[in-house]
């Protein structure tokens, strides 16, 4: 009788040729957070009272805390590195073990490959074991190689390999978290959305406890929170790694006693039968809807969900300022009263809710040019069916998708802060909403122009994304120069409370989404199919 998990060795080092072009782009993105916010730190706060005024800013700004945790010593480079860089880069780290083992196991299936390859002498376990084998491998090198390029540095190389091992914990987590999504779904794009589901949530549950100032026994509810208590930058506690590992072996075992179990080809959750008729997907824009009803409908309860944290964290804002006022205003600089001062802490959560809004936008790109990559698209432009039109049913899905789930977090974020504050009011956070709505279009568009004119520098879409938070959350802490700032298009959203508030940058932003949208319709009329 075979192994189980018999051809795993040679599948495993295929695997790795083959995918290794794929997450050494996520292994190089990881790396930089820790590396540049070295060299970042020592060239724009060079004094201490610039440090200590960066501590007070970030220690009291909620929103920071919400995406980045609760800051720590900032005075040292240390501290700093490890506040910016520890909760975005296990996220990161973890994003990239998911669709590694998705699209090496559940993926495989749906494509046909695990069929060819069960065919021959290989275990039942062996592409499930190769697919979280591959996930490993890939967390170390993230951990290896951040560790190298941030003590290139000059960083302490104690501080940073605890640091860097808080990547690849991370990434060892969500490989087995994603090995169930595996087992539970029935295909690949459902996998990816429930692991990415459950890492989301973890991360915002994370963010809000802290934000928010919640119990101590907080720090403790998620496994993300698990990767900040090994604080790197003083006490560099180890445990939390054992908790990690032991984690990771719980979840494993779970994903390989359901894969024992479950039919070839099947899941947990089985695909529910296709109606007799073509109802919705009788034509390109039911089918558009059809294929990403799950994303849109996720989406949109997570920015229900997202409203309500986000609606709640604007009342810190203003309980800041009944405390410190002083203090509160390099929040905000530039604020003429504390009412305008509240409102820009809104602006800023608003732009941050656009920013992921974005995310959903650009998935959706991003999933056309995969079903074209897999030759789905061929036989519908075959019919009846024009470029333009199809090109157009995903752009409007797009659009919609992450534009309906930006208005409902804001509609929920202007209900929840009216009434908690009575220094907001619903209406003028609608209104600042539908300001900011094209700006986050634009990185929408953007994605659309790249996969309809030049598919093959796609990743550019998901890099504007990143680019644009890192501008708009970061780049005011940074003191960076406003022709740099305005590279994001948040930049260029007007307070709209304000008295003078200037819409000329708003409208370039207009022109420059009209812009891509149309360079994304052209593009993808002239080129080839994929």
């Amino acid at each position: 009788m075979s192994s189980p998990v018999a051809g795993f060795r040679p599948l495993l080092a295929a695997s790795l040729k083959r995918d290794a072009r794929n997450f050494a782009p996520w292994i190089a993105l990881i790396s930089v957070l820790p590396a540049s916010s070295i060299a970042l730190y020592i060239w724009i706060f060079p004094e201490d009272s610039a440090r200590e005024e960066l501590s007070v800013a970030v220690g009291l700004n909620p929103a920071l805390a919400l995406i980045f945790g609760t800051a720590g010593d900032l005075l040292t480079d240390e501290g700093f590195t490890a506040w910016r860089s520890l909760a975005l880069g296990c996220f990161f780290a973890s994003l990239m073990a998911i669709f590694i083992v998705v699209r090496n196991s559940r993926a495989s299936e749906d494509s046909g490959q695990a069929e060819l390859f069960a065919s021959g002498v290989m275990g039942r376990e062996a592409r499930l074991a190769a697919a979280v084998g591959l996930a490993a491998i890939a967390s170390v090198g993230v951990g290896l190689v951040s560790f190298l390029a941030t003590i290139a540095f000059g960083a302490d190389p104690a501080a940073i390999v605890v640091l860097s091992l808080t990547y690849t914990a991370s990434g060892w987590m969500f490989a087995g978290v994603a090995a169930i999504a595996a087992e539970v779904a029935s295909e690949a794009r459902a996998a990816n959305a429930l692991a990415v589901t459950v890492l989301g949530a973890l991360f915002i549950a994370r963010g809000f406890f802290e934000a928010s100032g919640a119990p101590g026994w907080t720090d403790w509810a998620t496994p993300i929170g698990w990767m900040q208590q090994t604080d790197p930058a003083a006490d560099r506690n180890y445990a939390p790694f054992l908790l990690a590992l032991a984690f990771t072996l719980v979840t494993l075992a779970i994903a390989f006693a359901v894969h024992a179990r479950r039919d070839f080809g099947a899941g947990l959750i089985p695909p529910r039968p296709g109606p007799t008729r073509g109802r919705l997907t009788s034509n390109v824009w039911g089918l558009a809807v059809r294929l990403n009803l799950g994303s849109i409908v996720s989406w949109w309860i997570a920015f229900v969900a997202l409203g309500l944290v986000f609606g709640y964290l604007s009342i810190s804002i203003a309980d800041l300022i009944e405390t410190d006022a002083t203090v509160a205003r390099l929040l905000a600089v530039g604020a003429a009263s504390e009412d305008d001062l509240v409102f820009r802490f809104m602006t800023t959560l608003l732009a941050l809710a656009g920013i992921i809004a974005a995310v959903s936008g650009v998935g959706v790109v991003m999933r056309g040019y995969a079903d074209e990559v897999a030759g789905r698209v061929d036989p519908i432009l075959a019919g009846a069916v024009s470029r333009p039109r199809y090109q157009a049913s995903t752009a409007v899905v797009a659009f919609l998708t992450s534009g309906i789930a930006f208005l409902i977090g804001v509609v929920v974020i202007g209900v929840v802060s009216a009434g908690l504050t009575e220094q907001l009011e619903a209406g003028e956070v609608l209104r600042q909403g539908l300001a900011t709505l094209p700006a986050m279009w634009v990185l929408v568009a953007l994605a659309h122009a790249v996969v309809g004119a030049e598919p093959s520098r796609r990743i550019a879409g998901w890099m504007a994304t990143v680019a644009a938070f890192g501008l708009t959350i970061l780049g005011p802490i940074f003191n960076l120069w406003d022709w740099i700032l305005g590279i994001s298009p948040f930049y260029h959203v007007p307070i709209v409370t304000s008295a003078d508030a200037d819409f000329t940058g708003w409208w370039i932003v207009v022109g420059v989404l009209a812009l891509l949208t149309t360079v994304g319709f052209v593009g993808f009329r002239r080129r080839d199919l994929a």
